[in-house]
């Protein structure tokens, strides 16, 4: 089911081993936070990667949003991309 209020966060890699790399890492804590007010969906086509962070209210929204892009962050910086 889809909540009122959605963002969308892509990014694109060099090639696809980094985009594989980054979303690897950070599926793996899909689960893991998904929480009443938001949740995220992942998806990587080539070398881009794609986040959907979906929440019941603007404020679950930021937040899941600044969770994602620390989350993509540490994932870039360890898979040195």
């Amino acid at each position: 089911m889809s909540r009122p209020h959605a963002a969308t966060l892509v990014f694109e890699y060099a090639d696809e081993r980094a985009a594989r790399l980054v979303a690897g890492s950070v599926e793996q804590e899909i689960d893991d936070i998904e929480e009443d007010r938001s949740r995220a969906v992942l998806s990587r086509s080539g070398e881009t990667v794609e986040l959907r962070v979906e929440a019941d209210d603007l404020v679950a929204l930021r937040a899941g949003v600044n969770t994602w892009l620390s989350l993509v962050e540490v994932a870039e910086s360890v898979a040195e991309v």
